[in-house]
């Protein structure tokens, strides 16, 4: 017999696979890169594709805020002449506006350059977005200054039963 027998090493055949938690298999350099570099490759690719996919399946609009066709604000005495109160049209932020002679006004609180909700400035009379300076006429809702291009989007306002009723216009 032979002493002289070529053994054969298990460790040796084996071809370096998967890092794994057992001290005994330590994980090769080079197949920790790899599959750190994979991993850093997945979470690019998600962060990069998860947008594009919230944008082209959103439907444009809230779909609680669309089945929302009014809201009541309460008797008219609870806001004076010239002044104003932002509340929530649905799940979308809304201003109503009592001018001097009494009338309500109504428009949705989105400032239409970025999005920002717009507030009632009562020192300068005007509705102002303080993201980038945007100022609206707080009876129409039409642009006046800064960066916005339109005006604010209308809400109907009638007073029914003694009581500000909101509605889409």
């Amino acid at each position: 017999m032979n002493d002289h027998s070529p053994q054969t090493d298990s460790h040796q055949d084996e071809a370096p696979s998967a890092c794994s938690l057992n001290p005994d298999k330590p994980c090769s350099r080079r197949t920790f890169i790899k599959g750190a570099l994979a991993g850093v490759g997945v979470l690019w690719t998600g962060m990069t594709i998860y947008p594009i996919i919230k944008y082209l399946g959103s439907s444009g609009g809230s779909e609680e805020a669309e089945q929302i066709s009014s809201v009541s604000l309460g008797a008219p005495d609870t806001l004076a002449p010239s002044t104003a109160k932002n509340f929530k049209f649905g799940s979308q932020p809304a201003i109503i506006y009592r001018d001097a002679a009494g009338e309500f006004h109504a428009f949705s609180a989105v400032c239409t350059h970025l999005g920002c909700t717009v507030q009632y400035k009562e020192d300068k009379q005007k509705i102002y977005c303080a993201c980038h300076g945007g100022t609206y006429e707080p009876a129409t809702g039409k642009n006046i200054a800064g960066p916005p291009p339109k005006p604010l989007k209308a809400l109907a306002v009638a007073v029914v039963k003694n009581e500000i009723v909101v509605s889409r216009a």
